[in-house]
Protein backbone atom coordinates (compact mmCIF):
# COMPACT_ATOMS: atom_id res chain seq x y z
CA UNK A 1 0.00 0.00 0.00
CA UNK A 2 0.92 3.74 -0.69
CA UNK A 3 1.91 5.55 2.36
CA UNK A 4 1.48 2.76 4.49
CA UNK A 5 3.17 4.96 7.07
CA UNK A 6 0.61 7.48 7.00
CA UNK A 7 -2.94 5.61 7.47
CA UNK A 8 -3.98 5.91 11.05
CA UNK A 9 -6.08 3.20 10.68
CA UNK A 10 -4.98 0.16 12.42
CA UNK A 11 -5.07 -3.30 10.81
CA UNK A 12 -3.04 -5.13 7.59
CA UNK A 13 -3.70 -3.03 4.61
CA UNK A 14 -5.61 -4.87 1.60
CA UNK A 15 -6.26 -2.81 -0.96
CA UNK A 16 -5.78 1.03 -1.52
CA UNK A 17 -7.44 3.93 -3.24
CA UNK A 18 -5.26 2.71 -6.62
CA UNK A 19 -6.75 -0.83 -5.72
CA UNK A 20 -10.51 -0.14 -5.23
CA UNK A 21 -10.37 2.18 -8.14
CA UNK A 22 -9.25 -1.19 -10.54
CA UNK A 23 -11.65 -3.63 -8.56
CA UNK A 24 -14.26 -1.52 -8.96
CA UNK A 25 -13.88 -0.69 -12.78
CA UNK A 26 -13.61 -4.62 -13.51
CA UNK A 27 -17.06 -5.23 -11.56
CA UNK A 28 -18.58 -2.63 -14.42
CA UNK A 29 -16.97 -4.48 -17.18
CA UNK A 30 -18.40 -7.31 -15.74
CA UNK A 31 -21.91 -5.87 -15.22
CA UNK A 32 -21.42 -4.36 -19.19
CA UNK A 33 -20.41 -8.02 -19.93
CA UNK A 34 -23.47 -9.92 -18.26
CA UNK A 35 -26.48 -7.35 -18.46
CA UNK A 36 -27.21 -6.65 -22.53
CA UNK A 37 -29.87 -4.40 -21.97
CA UNK A 38 -28.14 -1.74 -19.44
CA UNK A 39 -30.46 1.21 -19.58
CA UNK A 40 -33.18 -1.94 -17.03
CA UNK A 41 -30.21 -1.98 -14.63
CA UNK A 42 -30.37 -0.21 -11.37
CA UNK A 43 -27.24 0.19 -8.75
CA UNK A 44 -28.82 0.09 -5.44
CA UNK A 45 -26.64 1.38 -2.99
CA UNK A 46 -27.19 -0.29 0.87
CA UNK A 47 -25.69 2.62 3.22
CA UNK A 48 -23.42 4.06 3.51
CA UNK A 49 -20.53 3.26 1.60
CA UNK A 50 -22.31 1.03 -0.92
CA UNK A 51 -24.35 3.95 -2.14
CA UNK A 52 -20.63 5.69 -2.63
CA UNK A 53 -19.83 2.28 -4.38
CA UNK A 54 -22.38 2.29 -6.81
CA UNK A 55 -22.28 6.02 -8.06
CA UNK A 56 -18.85 4.75 -8.81
CA UNK A 57 -19.84 1.61 -10.60
CA UNK A 58 -22.16 3.88 -12.86
CA UNK A 59 -19.15 6.26 -13.64
CA UNK A 60 -17.50 3.78 -14.98
CA UNK A 61 -20.30 2.45 -16.66
CA UNK A 62 -20.87 5.66 -18.41
CA UNK A 63 -17.03 6.09 -19.51
CA UNK A 64 -17.35 2.88 -21.03
CA UNK A 65 -20.29 2.66 -22.94
CA UNK A 66 -21.48 6.25 -22.68
CA UNK A 67 -24.63 5.40 -20.98
CA UNK A 68 -26.14 6.55 -17.61
CA UNK A 69 -27.42 3.78 -14.81
CA UNK A 70 -30.03 4.46 -12.44
CA UNK A 71 -28.49 4.59 -8.74
CA UNK A 72 -30.85 3.93 -5.83
CA UNK A 73 -30.15 3.73 -2.15
CA UNK A 74 -31.67 0.59 -0.52
CA UNK A 75 -31.78 1.37 2.93
CA UNK A 76 -32.24 -2.06 5.23
CA UNK A 77 -32.57 -0.81 8.56
CA UNK A 78 -36.04 -1.59 9.29
CA UNK A 79 -36.04 -5.53 7.20
CA UNK A 80 -32.82 -6.91 9.27
CA UNK A 81 -33.81 -9.74 11.34
CA UNK A 82 -32.03 -8.45 14.73
CA UNK A 83 -33.87 -5.61 14.31
CA UNK A 84 -35.66 -6.10 17.83
CA UNK A 85 -32.65 -7.58 19.59
CA UNK A 86 -30.35 -4.84 18.54
CA UNK A 87 -29.35 -2.06 22.12
CA UNK A 88 -30.08 0.59 20.17
CA UNK A 89 -32.68 1.67 17.60
CA UNK A 90 -31.38 1.43 14.04
CA UNK A 91 -30.33 4.71 12.19
CA UNK A 92 -33.39 4.73 9.20
CA UNK A 93 -32.57 6.51 6.40
CA UNK A 94 -35.02 6.99 3.16
CA UNK A 95 -34.85 4.39 0.66
CA UNK A 96 -34.99 6.14 -2.93
CA UNK A 97 -35.69 4.16 -6.09
CA UNK A 98 -36.18 4.46 -9.78
CA UNK A 99 -39.71 3.41 -10.06
CA UNK A 100 -41.19 1.00 -11.63
CA UNK A 101 -38.48 -1.57 -10.99
CA UNK A 102 -40.84 -4.24 -12.74
CA UNK A 103 -38.95 -5.57 -15.93
CA UNK A 104 -35.56 -4.13 -14.53
CA UNK A 105 -32.86 -5.85 -12.83
CA UNK A 106 -31.35 -4.45 -9.44
CA UNK A 107 -27.89 -5.12 -8.47
CA UNK A 108 -27.43 -4.72 -4.90
CA UNK A 109 -24.21 -2.77 -3.88
CA UNK A 110 -22.72 -3.11 -0.39
CA UNK A 111 -18.58 -2.65 0.86
CA UNK A 112 -18.52 -6.43 2.50
CA UNK A 113 -20.22 -9.16 1.84
CA UNK A 114 -20.38 -11.02 5.09
CA UNK A 115 -22.96 -13.30 7.04
CA UNK A 116 -25.57 -12.45 4.10
CA UNK A 117 -27.82 -10.97 6.38
CA UNK A 118 -27.54 -7.31 5.26
CA UNK A 119 -28.14 -8.26 1.42
CA UNK A 120 -31.37 -10.77 2.77
CA UNK A 121 -32.64 -7.39 4.61
CA UNK A 122 -31.75 -5.51 1.16
CA UNK A 123 -33.90 -7.99 -0.89
CA UNK A 124 -36.95 -7.71 1.38
CA UNK A 125 -36.75 -3.63 1.37
CA UNK A 126 -36.34 -3.92 -2.68
CA UNK A 127 -39.82 -6.01 -2.72
CA UNK A 128 -41.70 -3.75 -1.35
CA UNK A 129 -41.30 -1.35 -4.11
CA UNK A 130 -42.17 -3.35 -5.97
CA UNK A 131 -40.92 -7.14 -8.60
CA UNK A 132 -37.94 -6.75 -10.09
CA UNK A 133 -36.82 -9.29 -13.32
CA UNK A 134 -34.30 -9.82 -11.11
CA UNK A 135 -32.44 -9.23 -8.21
CA UNK A 136 -27.76 -9.43 -8.36
CA UNK A 137 -25.15 -8.31 -5.83
CA UNK A 138 -22.01 -6.14 -5.91
CA UNK A 139 -19.92 -6.23 -3.35
CA UNK A 140 -16.29 -4.63 -3.05
CA UNK A 141 -15.08 -7.61 -0.45
CA UNK A 142 -16.38 -10.92 -0.10
CA UNK A 143 -14.79 -12.14 3.34
CA UNK A 144 -16.50 -15.25 3.76
CA UNK A 145 -18.54 -16.97 6.48
CA UNK A 146 -22.49 -16.96 5.61
CA UNK A 147 -24.85 -18.18 7.15
CA UNK A 148 -27.53 -17.48 4.43
CA UNK A 149 -27.43 -19.38 0.55
CA UNK A 150 -26.25 -15.88 -0.90
CA UNK A 151 -23.65 -15.65 -3.27
CA UNK A 152 -22.56 -12.51 -4.78
CA UNK A 153 -22.45 -12.24 -8.72
CA UNK A 154 -19.40 -9.31 -8.77
CA UNK A 155 -16.91 -9.27 -6.53
CA UNK A 156 -14.00 -6.94 -6.04
CA UNK A 157 -11.85 -8.85 -3.59
CA UNK A 158 -12.40 -12.59 -2.19
CA UNK A 159 -10.62 -12.11 1.42
CA UNK A 160 -10.97 -15.40 3.43
CA UNK A 161 -11.00 -14.03 6.65
CA UNK A 162 -11.32 -15.48 10.50
CA UNK A 163 -14.88 -14.70 12.55
CA UNK A 164 -12.64 -12.76 14.47
CA UNK A 165 -11.13 -10.31 12.21
CA UNK A 166 -13.09 -7.36 11.06
CA UNK A 167 -12.46 -5.59 7.48
CA UNK A 168 -12.63 -1.84 7.57
CA UNK A 169 -13.65 -0.08 4.20
CA UNK A 170 -13.00 3.40 4.34
CA UNK A 171 -13.87 5.91 1.22
CA UNK A 172 -12.98 9.53 0.85
CA UNK A 173 -16.72 10.53 0.34
CA UNK A 174 -18.54 8.88 3.05
CA UNK A 175 -15.87 8.68 6.01
CA UNK A 176 -13.40 11.95 5.53
CA UNK A 177 -10.45 9.38 4.95
CA UNK A 178 -8.03 8.05 1.83
CA UNK A 179 -9.65 4.99 0.39
CA UNK A 180 -8.86 1.70 1.39
CA UNK A 181 -9.73 -1.48 2.69
CA UNK A 182 -7.88 -2.89 5.85
CA UNK A 183 -8.19 -6.01 7.48
CA UNK A 184 -8.20 -5.65 11.89
CA UNK A 185 -7.60 -8.30 14.48
CA UNK A 186 -10.12 -8.27 16.71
Amino acid sequence: MKNEEQSSSPGVPIMDADGIRRALQRIAHEIIERDPQLAQVVLAGIPSRGVEIAKRIADFIRGIEKIDIDTGIIDVAMHRDDVGKRAELPVVRASKLPLPLEGRTVIIVDDVLYTGRTVRAAMDAINSFGRPARIQLAALVDRGHRELPIRPDYVGKNLPTAGSEKVQVRLQQTDGEPDEVRLEKQ
